[in-house]
């Protein structure tokens, strides 16, 4: 398969300094191996993070955290991690604060070609200081730029050799629409199968999008996600 990377060969691809979107809701849908990958490395350093939470501590995200690899945050829930709030304080981390909703259309929008929209919410709020506001009828919005990024590193259920995907329900989450925004998208997945094998109905994110396929080295068992044996 082409398109089928070692996480450490994918890892490689990513640059110091990078813009990346990462999927995930807390830890469900968040890409584990490349997480590891990234931790295990020096030359990627100094990395954006987008994406809507940084795990927790020590877990997904939070290792890029303690080991020193992010330089800022973009998303919209951290206090479920400690150590991100605590690197925050101690000016260790840049953090910008986006409502879930925007952050989630900022990114749609960014993969549909938009350049920006206005929305009401954070409207008279300090998120809303900087920003552009006008009025439509008789409401006021502010206008918020669309989010893209150099790299994405989602996660997916299955993919099949020419790298379509299909998703595992809550799991999909943000991964789809940020799989549309990146100029290199990176999928990890469960399980890797013949053209044809995949339901086509079944099939959100087509292949067309995604640069490299990495298998992952993680399972969930009673709940906690756990190396692979």
């Amino acid at each position: 398969m082409p398109k089928l990377r070692t996480p450490e060969e994918a890892v490689s691809l990513i640059k110091d300094g990078d813009s990346i979107l990462v999927g995930g809701f807390g830890l469900c849908g968040t890409p584990f191996t490349m997480i590891d990958a990234i931790a295990a490395q020096d030359e990627a350093r100094n990395l954006t993070v987008i994406s809507n939470n940084l795990g927790e501590p020590g877990k997904g995200l939070g290792k890029l955290l303690l080991t020193g690899h992010l330089k800022k945050a973009v998303g919209s829930y951290f206090t479920t991690n400690r150590d991100a709030v605590k690197a925050w304080k101690n000016g260790e981390l840049e953090i910008e604060l986006i409502p879930q909703g925007t952050i989630a259309e900022a990114v749609r929008a960014g993969g549909a070609g938009i350049a920006g929209f206005y929305i009401k919410t954070a409207v008279g709020t300090k998120l809303a200081e900087g920003k552009e506001e006008r009025v439509f009828n008789g409401e006021r919005y502010i206008l918020v730029e669309a989010i893209r990024a150099r790299v994405a590193l989602i996660k997916a259920l299955k993919a099949d050799t020419l790298g379509n995907l299909v998703y595992s329900r809550t799991a999909r989450n943000f991964n789809p629409m940020m799989a549309t925004a990146a100029d290199l998208v990176i999928a990890e997945v469960d399980e890797i199968v013949e053209v044809g094998e995949l339901d086509a109905e079944s099939i959100v994110t087509p292949h067309i999008y995604v640069d490299v396929v990495v298998l992952n080295r993680y399972e969930k068992r009673g709940g906690v996600y756990v190396e692979k044996q």
